[in-house]
């Protein structure tokens, strides 16, 4: 085995809460709105549950929830998750605070109402994400691979700094492991190989970056291709149109930058 030069303390969530924006809705229907439920009785709330792909709602009327907007299936995160996540609240005494403040926040109109529902939804949905994440993943994708003990260090440098040029050899000896290791573990665990991974990771930051109005070339650079003749033919291999139809028209007008 090879000693990884990088602290066992990896963030592996931090990433996606930077990379795509975090909204919270009361009674949200749209369908890429995922749901936050939270069971309560007498005694206060005794469950709560993130619904990733919003297909459940609460489940008895003395539930109340919020929707989480956070990327969609944009967000590879928001993808990977099973249906449901969930715990009893007996048992998570920092969940049952944030949760019970939330509840709070949600049936009294105080000032400051939204706010406190925001914070303390985007609190407890990273609490149960650090679950999900912990727990891993009996089927390969980006879930069973964040909760690698080795792989998930290659991971999280990836998302860090996915513009860089990563050889796998780099990203070998930051999960501790042989070339040959690597090559193996990742795929069974991720479910594709560590180039293709950082392909996907790399274009879907970059079309969320020319959605928020970015110039094409900056992006390109950004993202790590070596010209934006390269970006436009791999953005348009996996989205099936060109960068220029991603970003708002006017962003080109701005830059002076036309679109490829």
């Amino acid at each position: 085995m090879i000693e990884s030069p990088q602290s066992e303390k990896v963030d592996r969530l931090a990433v996606f809460f930077r990379a795509f924006d975090v909204s919270v809705l009361e009674d949200a229907a749209a369908p890429d709105t995922a749901w936050l439920a939270i069971e309560t009785d007498p005694d206060g709330p005794r469950r709560i549950a993130l619904y990733p792909h919003g297909v459940a709602r609460e489940r008895s009327p003395e539930a109340v929830g919020v929707g989480i907007c956070f990327g969609g299936m944009d967000n590879p995160l928001m993808a990977a998750l099973p249906g449901e996540i969930a715990a009893d609240l007996g048992d998570e005494p920092a969940l049952a605070g944030v949760a019970g403040a939330l509840v709070e926040e949600m049936r009294q109109r105080r000032c400051g109402r939204q706010v406190g529902i925001d914070r303390l939804s985007q609190v407890a949905v990273l609490m149960l994400l650090r679950r999900a994440v912990d727990r891993g993943a009996s089927t390969p994708g980006l879930l069973a691979g964040l909760s690698h003990p080795a792989l998930r260090r290659a991971l999280a440098a990836m998302h860090d700094e996915p513009g860089r040029a990563w050889r796998v050899e780099d990203l070998a000896l930051l999960a501790g492991q042989s070339r040959s290791q690597f090559m193996k573990a990742f795929p069974r665990a991720v479910g594709v190989t560590p180039a293709a991974y950082l392909a996907q990771w790399r274009l879907t930051l970059a079309r969320r970056e020319l959605v928020r109005g970015d110039a094409i070339k900056a992006v390109a650079r950004k993202a790590g291709f070596g010209s934006a003749e390269a970006f436009s033919r791999a953005f348009a291999r996996r989205f099936g149109r060109p960068p220029s139809q991603a970003k708002p028209p006017e962003a080109d007008r701005q830059t002076g930058v036309a679109g490829v």
